[in-house]
Formats: C-alpha cells, sequence, structure tokens
C-alpha cells in the first residue's frame, strides 16, 4: 500500500487504542500517552517501508524490485523493527519514558499499538498483487492477495475521516475534510476512479463524521472512539467484500480460458483490483502449453513447450457495471471486440525454454526472475518485463534490459526469495 494509507491506518489504530482506555489520572500524562500512541503507530505502520533505502544495493530495476518489500516486510524482520521503535522511543522521549515507568495500561498499549502497525503494514502490503514473503527465512515464498489495489481511498476515508474529525481547530477540521473530499474527486475527473465508487466513497465519509458529531453527545464525549471503530469496520467490510469479489472473478477468468483452450495448464491468474470497486478486475493469466512433461511445469525438460500470457479486463456483474465502464486508466480501454463481461487485451507466447536458457546463462535475468510472476520477453530488443504492470512492450518499473547487462558483472547481494515462476523455470 502507498505511505499516506500506512500513515493514516497507523494514527487511526494509535487514536483507537488510546480512546479505548481510561484516561490516565493525571491531565499532563494524558496529553503524553495521547500523542505517544498517535506517534508510535503512525512509525510502526511506516517502519517495514525502511527497506527503500536498501535499494540502491543493487542496479535499477533489481534493487527496488528485490530490495523493497524485502527483509523488512518479514515477520522476522518486524521483531527487529520492533525492538529499534520501543528502544528509539524509551532513550529519546523522556516524556513517554516517565509515563511508561508510571503507568502499566500506557505500557501494554504502546506494545499493542507498534506491534498492530507493524503487523498492519505487512498484512496490507500482502492484499495486493505486487505480494510479500512474510515467512522467509522458513518460507522464501511470495503470497499474492490480489484483492484490493495497492493505493485504495476506502482506508484513506475509514480513518481519515473520523481522525479529521478529532481536530480541535475548526478550520483546519474543514480543510481536512475539504482535502479528503477532493482528492477523490480529483482523481475520478482524472479517470482513475469510477462515479459510483466516487458515491460510496463520500456516502462513507459524511456518514462516518456524522457518527464522530453525533458522539460527542455519549459520555465519553469528545474522547469516543465509536467513529474510529466504525471507520475500521468499513475497512474490514470492504476487505471481505473485495475477497467474494476475486473469487468470483477467478471462476469467470477460468471458464472462459477453459472455453478459449482446454488442453493449456493455468499456472496462474494475477488479478489487480480497482480502487473502491469490487466489480472491476484487470488480470494477467499464464498457461503453459505443449512440451514434455506435466502442464504443471515441474517435470519435463520443456522442450517444445511455451508460455502464453494473456492481459484482459473484467466485471463480475456487467449488467451494472460493464466492462467498458472500468477506469480506462488504470487497466487500459476495452477496445471495440470487447463483451459486456470481459476484454482481451494481449496475448503473448514465448518458449519455455527460452526463459530457463536465459535464467541459467544471464544472472541478471536469474535474480529478475526472483520478482517476475508474469515474466514477458521481447528477445529482439533484449528487454524482460512483468506483465502486471503494463502491456507487453511498454517500459515500467520492472522491465530489465538483459542484453546490455549480460556483460556486467552479477548483481550481488540477491535475496534468496522464491521463484514466482518456478513451476516454468524446473531445477536450477
Amino acid at each position: 500500500m502507498d505511505n499516506l494509507t500506512h500513515s493514516v491506518v497507523g494514527l487511526g489504530i494509535g487514536a483507537l487504542v488510546d480512546r479505548s482506555l481510561d484516561d490516565e489520572p493525571d491531565p499532563g500524562r494524558q496529553r503524553v500517552r495521547t500523542r505517544l500512541l498517535l506517534v508510535v503507530g503512525l512509525l510502526a505502520s511506516n517502519f517495514p517501508d525502511l527497506d527503500l533505502v536498501l535499494t540502491h544495493l543493487l542496479e535499477p530495476p533489481l534493487g527496488y524490485l528485490l530490495q523493497h518489500r524485502g527483509h523488512t516486510h518479514t515477520l522476522v524482520g518486524a521483531l527487529g523493527e520492533l525492538l529499534l521503535l520501543l528502544g528509539a522511543t524509551w532513550l529519546l522521549w523522556p516524556g513517554a519514558r516517565g509515563l511508561l515507568r508510571a503507568s502499566r495500561p500506557a505500557r501494554g498499549a504502546l506494545l499493542f499499538t507498534a506491534v498492530t502497525g507493524l503487523l498492519l503494514h505487512i498484512g496490507m502490503d500482502s492484499l495486493n498483487v505486487y505480494g510479500v514473503h512474510p515467512f522467509w527465512p522458513l518460507d522464501p515464498s511470495w503470497y499474492y492477495g490480489d484483492l484490493v489495489f495497492i493505493v485504495e481511498p476506502v482506508f484513506w476515508i475509514g480513518f481519515g475521516i473520523p481522525l479529521a474529525s478529532m481536530v480541535r481547530r475548526k478550520r483546519l477540521r474543514w480543510l481536512l475534510f475539504v482535502l479528503m473530499g477532493a482528492v477523490p474527486v480529483g482523481v475520478t475527473l482524472a479517470g482513475y476512479l469510477e462515479w459510483g465508487s466516487l458515491a460510496g466513497l463520500l456516502v462513507l465519509g459524511v456518514a462516518l463524521a456524522f457518527i464522530q458529531r453525533h458522539s460527542r453527545r455519549r459520555p465519553r464525549g469528545a474522547r469516543s472512539r465509536a467513529a474510529l471503530a466504525a471507520g475500521l469496520a468499513a475497512s474490514l467490510a470492504f476487505v471481505g467484500v473485495q475477497a467474494a469479489a476475486l473469487q468470483q472473478a477467478r471462476a469467470i477468468v477460468k471458464q472462459q480460458l477453459r472455453s478459449l483452450d482446454p488442453r493449456a495448464g493455468l499456472l496462474d491468474a494475477a488479478l489487480s483490483a480497482y480502487p473502491a470497486n469490487p466489480l472491476c478486475w484487470s488480470f494477467v493469466t499464464i498457461e503453459r502449453i505443449g512440451g514434455t512433461g506435466g502442464t504443471d511445469g515441474t517435470s519435463g525438460d520443456g522442450r517444445g513447450a511455451s508460455v502464453r500470457l494473456r492481459r484482459g479486463l473484467l466485471s463480475i456483474a456487467p449488467a451494472i457495471s460493464p466492462v467498458q465502464s472500468c477506469p480506462a486508466a488504470l487497466g487500459g480501454a476495452a477496445g471495440p471486440g470487447a463483451s459486456a463481461q470481459l476484454a482481451w487485451q494481449s496475448e503473448q507466447r514465448e518458449p519455455v525454454a527460452l526463459l530457463r536458457t536465459l535464467r541459467r546463462t544471464n544472472c541478471h535475468v536469474d535474480a529478475w526472475l526472483r520478482f517476475a510472476r508474469a515474466p514477458a520477453l521481447a528477445p529482439a530488443e533484449g528487454v524482460a518485463t512483468d506483465l502486471r504492470w503494463g502491456p507487453p512492450g511498454s517500459p515500467n518499473f520492472s522491465s530489465l534490459s538483459y542484453q546490455q547487462l549480460a556483460p556486467l558483472p552479477c548483481p550481488h547481494p540477491v535475496p534468496d526469495w522464491g521463484y514466482p515462476r518456478a513451476d516454468l523455470l524446473g531445477p536450477p
């Protein structure tokens, strides 16, 4: 997820934890606790992205592809980050140190907020098509949620509106409200968000603002947690809806592929959700065709086999939102031959033997294949790209000019992440 989302969620968790506890007996200590939990929630929710400083260890694009969402996005890494964050808080914040010495509830709240923020960062990053490998070193495999867009405004609104409602200065509060309304409107006008999604976001925002205003009449008044709890519930409900929609989308893709070529072996279908929209999906399918050995690619020498990659768009409810209405700025246009449910955008084939040969003879390709889930080759140009991030031939952050890199020294250090397409590559 983007760091704005991580930040808003972290602040929201810190505020929710603080408001779930009885107030500290001393008002000064209470102010310190509130600031402490907000700051720690914010930092913990962003700490795993410290790996961005490690991207310079390898030449582009490998540095970003292999170091970002790397060791700091693992459970082992999160333990080290937890100790670092708690240690820095104790050493660098005298006021917090005094509070923690005197208040057992504050100590428990600090630990809970820090752990929750770190785990939420890894968990939220696991929800999208990029993926994480949280169980390294026991399991270096990538795990992909495929169900939430990497920049998701539902989380902005779900946590941002309650947080803005708590700002005491009226002008600043209304400025935040205007900004949180203007950003979705702007991205909708730019073609990244469907109008129905915008309407849903605005309804959610108004509802949360109303809950926060109404909750001021309750016993806890301005320190009510009702709006934050409602925002958290709405966010969790959205993830649940996306999970159900993902299963429907996968079923549609598999059915369509079987009707096109029942003999092909489907290895993977990488789906990417649209923001605040459970109906529209873009996808890339990876199929193995022919050759010796099984269709799963784990046996045989790959001779005569090829891999077919298709890109497309689909709507799981074409009567409500046909695929032509899905925001073209994200997944591309549906094209004239599309049905209301599904649009095929491109198809590419390449020999499995070529992929295996490049892995064996070009150490840069071998490193790149530790990231590539949908590896597409352009042998004439000597470029490899991951089709999750763009159509064939379009450069993107995953594109690797492997012919130019071939004579250069091998990249080092290369993390030992699992190969997403081990089912095609066979044994080393």
